[in-house]
């Protein structure tokens, strides 16, 4: 059911909304860490190091997907807020015609350039044939993982974060039974799991695309809103390009520390695979309240309540913060042991790497919850372009720590490539998003 965030007490707003996308976060990541598990101790470490192999570029591409996807739900969050329904069913009619336009030329541009890839990222030989097979499979899937996107996206904006939450979890159990059912009885090996991925999203979006058109009356777009129109086109690329492009220049750091970490050999490859997918994994309620603050300052935006930003804004900050400080404990201290899901306790050097990898984090995620929080509120008030500043300075730290660092200290180093990341784009989000506010407040005075 749609749901206005512009009255009512900004925080319970936030958790009521943030919670489905937590809970759905933490089944996507269920899958990873299942996919992740069932390859690790059914086709080994070497297939785990294959799948894991080209994760940044994955981020990048799936990124840029996930990315836009959220830009185009600004605009009809901020329609939905200030009650312009027939624009706002404009914008969701741009959003689909765009999405099949960028959905096909990345498809085509990444499966082209599948090998180059693996080749930029120093892939090494004896995991090359599985990462490539694995990776082209995922690319192939594009058009699927932005359908799922722009629909969750855009009941996202309307307030309805229940009804993403259910088909992300009928995804999440049917991807688990077709890892199992591909790995295990048809033995397709990581071509398998990556087959199971794209059908799970490809079931999941077309029935998600079914509900909606039955069940959401105020979505139902007639031919009068199916026109194309040049302001809105423009409109919607201006908050989704910028978006995508913020996922994707985040990455383009992460690929260079990936590249960096293939080079240190499979072992620090199989250790840093598992130890991301727990982090990842440890990261859903920073997208979750993220989330769920950017959507709740978009529809007050629309609404005219800029005093609700401030407040929604201050609220999502500490809460990501306490969350960061637990979080981070548990990575401190149990890190190693949450890494014997993926990895034998015969597999000693890759356990160790694994868990040093997420003590290191563990001090410093705090951060996180600054930055997800500020960034995802700077681009869901309108100023996308300044969040892909933040993704810049992430991904500059990540070179600099992964070419000067990294051939001096090893794995070491690849262990603290993330937190100079983050910590150095907190230095640069925090007063640009206060700014931004301050800016739209004088304008609605």
């Amino acid at each position: 059911m749609a749901k206005s965030m512009t009255e009512g007490k900004p925080l319970k707003l936030i958790l009521q909304f943030a919670m489905p996308l937590l809970a759905g976060n933490i089944f996507q990541q269920t899958y990873n860490i299942a996919d992740a598990a069932i390859v690790g101790n059914y086709l080994g470490t070497n297939a785990l190091a294959a799948v894991g192999a080209s994760a940044s570029v994955q981020f990048l591409v799936m990124g840029f997907c996930i990315g836009i996807c959220c830009g185009f739900g600004i605009p009809i969050a901020q329609r939905f807020g200030a009650k312009d329904y027939k624009a706002m069913r404009s914008c969701i009619f741009h959003a689909g015609f765009l999405t099949i336009i960028v959905s096909a030329i990345l498809t085509l541009t990444c499966a082209l350039l599948c090998r180059p890839i693996l080749n930029i990222l120093s892939t090494p030989d004896d995991i090359y044939n599985n990462a490539y097979i694995y990776l082209l499979i995922l690319f192939l899937g594009i058009p699927f993982t932005m359908l799922y996107n722009l629909l969750s996206g855009i009941l996202r904006s309307v307030g309805d974060s229940n009804t993403p939450f259910m088909f992300l979890v009928f995804s999440t159990i049917l991807n688990i039974l077709l890892d199992l059912f591909c790995i295990i009885v048809l033995k397709w090996g990581c071509a398998g799991a990556a087959i199971a991925t794209i059908t799970a999203q490809a079931i999941s979006g077309i029935l998600c695309f079914v509900y909606i058109w039955k069940k959401f009356q105020v979505l139902k777009l007639s031919k009068e809103d199916c026109r194309i129109k040049g302001s809105v086109v423009t409109n919607m690329l201006v908050m989704g390009v910028p978006m995508g492009l913020q996922y994707s220049v985040t990455a383009i750091g992460s690929m260079v520390m990936q590249s960096a970490n293939n080079g240190l050999g499979s072992v620090y490859v199989s250790g840093f695979t598992a130890g991301m997918r727990i982090k990842q994994f440890a990261m859903c309620p920073f997208d979750a309240i993220a989330t769920a603050v950017s959507t709740f300052c978009s529809q007050n935006l629309g609404a005219g309540k800029p005093a609700r930003i401030k407040k929604g804004l201050r609220e999502g900050i500490i809460t990501g913060v306490l969350y960061g400080i637990f979080a981070g404990t548990v990575l401190i201290f149990f890190g190693g042991l949450l890494s014997r899901i993926f990895i034998s306790a015969d597999e000693t050097e890759v356990l160790a790497a694994s868990a040093k990898y997420l003590r290191c984090l563990g001090f410093f995620y705090w951060a996180l919850g600054i930055l997800n929080v500020c960034r995802m509120t700077v681009q869901g008030i309108g100023y996308p372009g300044r969040a892909i500043l933040s993704g810049a300075v992430e991904m500059v730290a990540r070179i600099a720590v992964s070419k000067i660092f990294v051939p001096l200290y090893g794995f070491t180093a690849i262990c603290f490539a993330d937190q100079s990341a983050w910590v150095s784009a907190v230095l640069y989000i925090v007063p640009v998003c206060f700014l931004c506010i301050k800016r739209i407040s004088k304008e609605k005075q």
